[in-house]
């Protein structure tokens, strides 16, 4: 019953930390076993979305850290974040695919923590005060994780450019 209702959550977190359909999916597994083993622990005054949440996030950063992975591309990108025209041509699409996998680049180049809050915030949309709650840290430490990461991004999409253009 916790699977169906969280299963798309947990996923789409996974999937936007790992980057890949298969991590994502072993990755969501795994989190899935491992609140089976720490049911226990949930306090049952708090908000369980949060606290599972948080559990994944956990998890995920620990996975990180263990296998050091680092992209240098990725298949897919959250379509909110940059939407393709239906109507675009070959080599519209071409150049979206180009500034998706740059963007990407960039995004594997910061830390896991303001990746987290970033995506958290900027991808899935969610409010300081649950990515606070999730994270279990103050609210001040979120907004400034979130700007320093959006800052470093455009600093690192920046350099990129000028490297490309030659200058």
């Amino acid at each position: 019953m916790l699977v169906n209702a969280y299963s798309k959550k947990v996923f789409n977190l996974a999937y936007q930390f790992a980057g890949s359909y298969e991590e994502a999916e072993d990755l969501t597994q795994d989190i899935f076993f491992k609140l089976h083993n720490s049911i226990e622990k949930y306090d049952f005054e708090k908000n369980f979305s949060a606290w599972l949440l948080t559990l994944a996030r956990n998890h995920l950063i620990d996975q990180y850290r263990k296998t050091k992975w680092e992209k240098k591309s990725r298949d897919e990108f959250n379509e909110h974040l940059l939407s393709a025209d239906s109507r675009s041509g070959p080599e519209e699409s071409v150049m979206i695919q180009e500034n998706k996998k740059i963007v990407w680049e960039g995004f594997n180049q910061l830390s896991s923590e303001i990746r987290m809050a970033i995506i958290l915030r900027d991808i899935q949309g969610k409010k300081y005060e649950e990515i606070a709650e999730i994270m279990d840290l103050p609210l001040g430490t979120i907004k400034s994780r979130v700007n320093r990461g959006r800052l470093q991004l455009a600093k690192i999409l920046k350099e990129k450019k000028e490297a490309e253009n030659g200058m």
